[in-house]
This record gives C-alpha cells, structure tokens and sequence, in this order.
C-alpha cells in the first residue's frame, strides 16, 4: 500500500465515520425517514455526472431489479435504522454496531450462498457476537428499554448490509460499481417517497442540521463511494475492506471531540470484540497469520 492509497483509505474511514455524528445531530430535527430520503436523493444527484461520465446508464437501466434491491437492502432500510438508532445511541456506539456488518455478511454467504464456514470464521461469528452481548450488558440492564430498540435497529441495519453484499456478489458481479452506485441511492430515494408527508419536518430546520444533511449526501455517501471504488480497483476488495476496521474509530473520535460523547468500558470492550470477531469471519487474521509464517 503506497501513500497515496493509505491516505484514501484513511480518508474513507473518516468520512464514513463522521456519517454518525452527523445522523445524530440532523436525524433529530429533521427525523430519520426524511434525513435519509434527503441523502439518498443528494447522493443520486452528486453521483449522477460520474454515471453519465463513465456512460453507466446501461448497466442501470439492464440491471434494475438487482440495483433497486440492493438500493433498498443497502441503502434504504439501514440508513434509516441507523438514523433512528442515533436518536438514543452515540455516533460512537452506533458506529460500533455498524462494524458487525462482515460478521452478519459471513452469516448470510454461509446460509444463502452456501460456502464454507471454516473454524476460524465460526469462532469471528461467536466471538463478534459476544461483543455485542457486552454492548446490551454495558447499558446497565438486560430490559427491552429505549437503548435495547436502538441497539436493535443497528444489528438489523448491518444485517442488511451483509445480505446486500452477498446479493451483489450472486446477482450483480460484472455490472459497473458507478452503476449500482448511482442507482442504489435513485431507488432509495424513491422508496421514501410515499412517506415524505407524514414524515418530512413542520418545525423550522436549523443551519446545523441542513449541513449535516447535505454533508451524508455528497460526502459520506457520494464521495464515500467514490474513494471506496478507487480503492478496491487499486488494492482489490480484500484489502480495501480493512476500512471496516477503522469506521468504529473516527465514529468514536468525532463523537468525543464535537458532541462531547463519553466513551465507556463496555464500549471499548465490546468494539474490541466485534473487530476481532470481524478480522477472524473476514479472514483477514488468517491472512496475516500466513504472511507471518512466510
């Protein structure tokens, strides 16, 4: 990995973390539903030039069904889960429960996909999933409270984000990643809209949270995609996912440096857990084990 590319990757991790901090300064005033309609529809927007650039409208218009349900699985639902989870969660903890994302994406490939769950990747699923428990503990109790539903909503938002990537891998291998890109977020912002009037805010929106808003659209999700794709074309999708490890990092910093967040025990304990688990399901500690012994 060169400069160039560990500063994209870093890049990446920050922006994606920040995506939290801003959810949980904007999904507040504006609502979940109508935050992340509006991000979705600002990402089609800001990504649309990048389509018509590299004349992906093709593989959109040939591929729709694939894309509107990835558009749904990977963009809808867990945006939206998410943006209601920092409504009782921290930016940190949520982004902490977004990291578990891999483990569930192993799940799905094992039970839909059928592929092999090795040793070591049913120790990651135990040992990820451990983690979480510590994060349910770490509350203070074991009720099914307000942070208990949030916690939830988390878990559901990466275990869409694990079958959108086994769903891709079975049905959209081969179609332009600035295609499913472009039109994952078109069909999300559709999807919301039949809800806009029951959900779109009558009280005044302060300048924070329209920033933050078109800060989720153009760069934690149109930017974002962008850097993703550069990296994966220039280290390979195996290598570029290491950004999962990092997200939970900057979500935790940007919490603590601009909403004043408190980092506990359970949390640190219990992202530890959930990385290792990830590292383990994802096979990159097995990759770095085989490169030891080189």
């Amino acid at each position: 990995m060169n400069l160039s590319q560990f500063i994209t990757l870093i890049s990446l991790a920050a922006i994606w973390g920040a995506s939290f901090m801003l959810m949980r300064i904007a999904a507040p005033e504006i609502g979940p539903v109508a935050l992340i309609a509006a991000r979705a529809a600002i990402g089609f927007i800001t990504l649309l030039p990048f389509l018509l650039m590299y004349k992906g409208v093709r593989d959109v218009v040939n591929n729709w069904f694939g894309i509107f349900v990835v558009g749904v699985t990977n963009t809808a639902i867990p945006f939206v889960l998410l943006a209601f989870a920092t409504l009782t969660l921290s930016a940190g903890l949520t982004s902490i429960l977004n990291a578990t994302a891999p483990i569930f994406a192993g799940l799905v490939a094992f039970v839909w996909l059928k592929e092999r769950l090795t040793f070591i990747k049913t120790a990651g699923l135990i040992v990820g999933f451990s983690g979480v428990v510590v994060l349910f503990v770490g509350k203070g109790n074991l009720s099914f409270d307000d942070t208990a539903i949030a916690i939830i909503a988390g878990l559901i938002a990466a275990l869409n984000y694990g079958y959108a990537a086994c769903y891709t891998k079975k049905k959209l291998t081969g179609v332009s990643t600035i295609a499913i890109a472009t039109g994952s977020q078109f069909f999300a912002a559709i999807v919301y809209i039949p809800f806009l009037p029951a959900t779109w805010p009558t009280m005044p929106v302060s300048s924070l949270a329209m920033y933050s808003t078109l800060a989720l659209g153009a760069v934690c999700t149109a930017l974002a995609y962008i850097l993703y794709f550069r990296l994966i074309a220039s280290l390979g999708p195996e290598k570029a996912i290491t950004v999962a490890y990092l997200i939970p990092v900057f979500g935790v910093i940007w919490g603590v440096l601009f909403l004043q967040e408190i980092v506990t025990l359970s949390m640190l304990m219990g992202a530890a857990l959930i990385l290792f688990g990830v590292s383990m399901t994802t096979g990159m500690l097995k990759m770095k084990t085989s490169k030891s012994n080189n």
